[in-house]
């Protein structure tokens, strides 16, 4: 029998614009990210992600904090930060961009909002990129203000989410491209519109501007997915790990599992050619030089085991060669997968073990994403 835990609810943890309206929705489950509570799951976890893969969901997930960079230097610190070249980025684009340190290592894997051409968002994962991002600024003597605003994401996720969002807003919702976005209004609350979120079953996110209407968005979304069978949920991973979806803090972090982009099948993202500069350059250039001796991987895992909550190490025979960063039960796939970080030179091996909590269990590395049957 698995044993009750509580959260406690105090204030060194933030609450979101949406605290009140998931607790009136039933939610059963908080964790913690980016210093805030986020709804883990409303007491029906099977159904959440059944509704996420053939209907529609709608996500709290305001702790996906924004840092606003703005200023006449804007765009030069916000280039600086990554190694994605950002030259041609249009108002209304967003980017996936990822963030290292001087080290070449991962310190975040934002997504990148431009609002103006002196006004960026970075959509970040759970780390406090805010305060590297003021000092880089500060430290290049840039005119770059860096701050958090007041906004506060809801993410509506899932096959039927285009129908939802086109019921509040109109055809024009269609056109977005993905990562594409407008601000715009709903009864009067301001927002940004964006065609993203964190799944590949399509959606969109709502970046509330004005935490004071948190729970009348709620209430309207909520509304208008009543009938397309909406119901509240919570980011998933076990739709994550079927596609193949990075996972800051989880498939690594620098105080845990430390991975540089070429492992973590970012290379692509890199652009050593551009003539721009940016934090890491120098040691990006020199992994670029030879083939990452890590590959990120899915795993088939054998039997059922229970997920241990944490990384576990991979070995091969007594040494250890990899980490599993997460292991789930799909449902599509009827079996147990994971996903994690592999020796390079042993992405076919046979003969590999996760050292979980129950006792070692096979597993084999494998492709991403998943091979999902239609």
């Amino acid at each position: 029998m698995t044993p009750e835990f509580a959260i406690g609810i105090g204030a060194n943890i933030r609450k979101s614009a949406y605290f009140d309206a998931t607790i009136r929705a039933g939610v059963r489950c908080f964790s913690v990210y980016n210093h805030m509570f986020i709804p883990a799951h409303f007491g029906q976890p099977d159904a959440e992600y059944q509704r996420l893969i053939d209907g529609v969901v709608m996500w709290d997930v305001a702790a996906q904090r924004q840092v606003e960079i703005s200023g006449p230097d804007a765009a030069k610190l916000v280039q600086y930060l990554t190694p994605r070249n950002l030259a041609g980025t249009k108002v209304g684009q967003g980017r996936y961009v990822p963030i290292c340190d001087h080290d070449g290592r991962v310190l975040n894997d934002p997504v990148l909002l431009k609002l103006s051409d002196d006004r960026f968002w970075l959509s970040v994962a759970d780390s406090d990129i805010h305060l590297w991002a003021a000092a880089i600024g500060r430290e290049r003597g840039w005119d770059a203000r860096v701050f958090e605003p007041d906004v506060s994401p809801l993410a509506v996720q899932g096959p039927k989410a285009v129908d939802v969002i086109t019921s509040l807003f109109g055809d024009w919702v269609r056109d977005l491209r993905y990562f594409g976005f407008r601000e715009t209004e709903l009864d009067g609350i301001p927002l940004v519109l964006a065609r993203s979120g964190w799944s590949k079953q399509g959606g969109y996110e709502l970046y509330l501007m004005d935490s004071r209407h948190g729970t009348a968005l709620w209430d309207r979304v909520e509304k208008a997915g009543a009938p397309f069978g909406i119901i509240p949920g919570a980011p998933n991973d076990i739709e994550r790990v079927e596609s193949g979806l990075v996972s800051y803090g989880s498939d690594m972090r620098l105080q845990v599992i430390p991975a540089n982009p070429y492992e973590m099948g970012l290379g692509g993202l890199i652009d050593l050619a551009g003539g721009h500069d940016f934090v890491g350059r120098a040691a990006l250039a020199a992994l670029a030089a030879t083939p990452p001796a890590r590959q990120r991987c899915g795993f088939w895992v054998e039997g059922n085991p229970a997920s241990p909550g944490h990384q576990v190490a991979v070995t091969q025979g007594d040494t250890v060669v990899g980490y599993l960063s997460e292991l789930v039960y799909s449902p599509r796939l009827q079996r147990s997968i994971g996903i994690g970080l592999i020796r390079a030179d042993l992405v076919q091996a046979t003969d590999l073990t996760a050292t979980l909590p129950g006792g070692p269990v096979g597993v084999i590395p494998t492709d991403l994403p998943f091979k999902i049957p239609s």
